[in-house]
């Protein structure tokens, strides 16, 4: 079950304005508009009680935006048949591909805790994301020769594949973004395999 699959018992006109909401929230904050919860109750067509029923605040529907385009990752991800650094490519040019789809409304979640604190929270709409990447980067690994780093290889990733970062590099360097992918994987995995020989060296 996810965040807009229908819990059991729930109705269909309840399962209706949550998933109009969650959509509502990211036409507004993906056309660059701040929003709060009665802004997007209107542009929903609810009323903010009802709103309120289903979301405590704008960053619980962001996060629900948010965790709807991880899920599409995720079914990328498992549907693809190529396999090592060719997999980790077309999972992450997808990323880029749904973070510039998605305008601004990648970037409005925000937390006081680090990414990684977050995944081991199980902050719902990153732990999707990175059932995602798992596959791409333990296969990238092993093509590299290195041992995979885990949770630390998600961090990494994280710092590269930040929608933040990825629209500032299209947008202030104007890359598109199939060269905005392939200059962030090759950097990456650059930085991946640093990473295992530092951990290397600091056990010698």
């Amino acid at each position: 079950m996810t965040i807009l699959d229908p819990p059991p018992g729930l109705r269909v006109d309840m399962q209706r304005n949550r998933t109009l909401l969650v959509d509502a929230a990211g036409r507004l904050f993906g056309a660059g508009r701040s929003a709060t919860m009665t802004q997007i109750a209107a542009e929903a067509g609810i009323s903010p009680a009802t709103a309120y029923r289903h979301f405590a605040s704008v960053d619980d529907v962001l996060a629900a935006y948010r965790f709807e385009v991880g899920r599409e990752l995720l079914e990328f991800s498992r549907a693809q048949h190529s396999e090592g650094l060719q997999l980790l490519e077309a999972v992450c040019a997808k990323w880029v591909e749904l973070v510039v789809r998605h305008g601004e409304s990648m970037i409005h979640t925000r937390s006081a805790e680090g990414y990684l604190a977050r995944v081991k929270a199980g902050a719902y709409y990153l732990t999707v994301q990175a059932d995602a990447l798992a596959r791409p980067l333990e296969e990238a690994a092993r093509e590299l020769g290195i041992e995979h780093p885990g949770d630390e290889a998600l961090f990494l990733w994280n710092g590269f594949f930040d929608p933040r970062e990825i629209n500032d590099l299209i947008h202030s360097l104007q890359l598109t973004a199939e060269e905005a992918s392939a200059r962030l994987v090759r950097t990456f995995t650059a930085a991946l395999a640093g990473w295992s020989a530092s951990k290397d060296l600091s056990l010698n």
